[in-house]
Formats: C-alpha cells, structure tokens, sequence
C-alpha cells in the first residue's frame, strides 16, 4: 500500500473547533463521495487534542516545532493503482474539487503534503486498533526530520534497524498498542499535489505513529525507562527543532480493506 500524508494548519482567524468542525461535517464526506472516482482504499482523518500531553511530550524533546492541527491520509492497494487513477479524467475532476474546497478551511502553503510506506514494527493481528472518541486509546504522530550530520539513507536505516527495534523491546513497558514508522516514498507525486497548493513547507522524513491505551498507560519505573530509553536514541537521528508531535483521535470515512 501507499498512503499521502497531509499535515494540515487551519486558515488564520479559524479556531481550532471550527476548524476541525469543518473538516469533519463538510470535508470528510465530500471526500467518501469521490471514493470510487478516486479508488481510495482508506481515508482517516487524526483531529488533534487539546491536551498537555502535546505540550509534555514536546518539551522533554526540546524546542519542536508547533504541532498540527490534524493530519488526513489516505491509502491506494499500490503506486501503480495510484498512478493510474490520478491519470483518469473522473480522478483529475475529483482532485480539483477537493482542492477547492481546501482552500476554504486549509493553510495550504504551511500544511505540508507526501507520499509515504508504512512499515509495521509493533502491529496487532487483525489491524483493528483505532483512536475512536470517547475511547481511552490516543493515535501519536511524531512528524521527523534527521539531523544534517546523517544522510537521509543514513537516517532511514537507522531508524528501521536500530531505533525499531528498541521501541518494540520496550512496547509493552511503554503501553504501547501498535508501532509503524511511515517513511516518505519521494514520489514524483509529491511535488505536483505540492505546487497545486502552494506548498511552502519542507516535508518530513516520515513519521512515527502509536497508539496508546491510556486508560492502561502504566506508571512505572519500567514505563519511565522506556520513555527515557526512546527519546535519548531518537536524538541520534532526529533534528528535534525541525520534527514535532502530536495527539489525536481518528474519524474514519473510508475502509475497504
């Protein structure tokens, strides 16, 4: 599968429940209507919380960018499938009305766009754990860019081989449901969806996505070690004032899977 990424900042002079408000009453579904001219497999959108675990997680971290006010993505079975439906003139149409209404709610030239894979490392069996609202379970995304001392197959590797492996060791101490780093695909793709919308933000690496029950987030030495544990390895890859990380929940508006 593939999936695009859409970090997304509201318009100025929106507030963050009008913004959300929108995406999820008007834009949500304008996007299920185009599911079959478009061939999605799965649309998501992740609304931030406002929680001080966004604050609390970015401050043992450093000085991080500000988080974002949601992410929205959506899947296709393959690249070629992808490729092959952006060609067709029922999918053109349907890309531009979404554009459209973009604009409307969307700080498009902040809100930076990627193709991107997923590789699961902490993964349930069937892969049905969800941020729902009203749920105890939280979805973590953690956007990443590495340090300039690496380069970008440096960090990747790095963060497969080595990074992988110690949040997996330590997942269960940590309360942690499902891991999956997202590395961007570096699509031709990705530069057209970006000049379409004025996109003016660098992308990311990829990112880091969890999810956390924490209802049964533990409190305990093993838990803290974990925590500490993580964070003292990502700075070995990871440029801290140039990633950010965020806390949400997942309104779901397509699975065919």
């Amino acid at each position: 599968m593939i999936r695009i990424v859409f970090a997304l900042r509201r318009r100025p002079g929106m507030s963050l429940a009008e913004f959300q408000d929108y995406w999820k009453n008007r834009h949500g579904p304008l996007v299920a209507s185009f599911a079959t001219d478009l061939n999605i497999l799965r649309y998501v959108q992740t609304h931030t919380l406002e929680d001080p675990a966004n604050e609390a997680a970015q401050k043992v971290r450093g000085n991080m960018e500000p988080h974002y006010d949601g992410v929205a993505e959506l899947w296709w079975s393959s690249e070629a499938e992808l490729e092959e439906t952006m060609q067709t003139e029922a999918g053109s149409a349907a890309g531009a009305a979404l554009l459209e209404d973009e604009r409307t709610f969307i700080d498009l030239p902040n809100s930076p766009l990627w193709f991107a894979y997923e590789y699961p490392q902490v993964n349930p069996a069937p892969e049905n754990v969800v941020a729902v609202e009203k749920s105890n379970i939280v979805r973590v995304f953690f956007p990443l860019r590495h340090l300039a001392s690496v380069t970008e197959e440096e960090a990747r590797k790095y963060w497969l081989t080595h990074h992988g492996p110690i949040v997996r060791s330590h997942a269960a101490a940590a309360g942690i449901l499902c891991y999956r780093q997202v590395h961007r695909a570096n699509h031709p793709l990705d530069k057209v969806l970006q000049e379409a919308r004025g996109t003016r933000v660098e992308s990311y690496l990829g990112h880091a996505e969890a999810w956390v029950d924490r209802g049964r987030a533990p409190d305990t030495r093993e838990a803290r070690l974990a925590g500490e544990t993580f964070i003292a390895d990502e700075r070995n890859f990871i440029d801290m004032e140039r990633s950010t990380f965020l806390h949400g929940k997942e309104h779901t508006f397509i699975d065919r899977r």
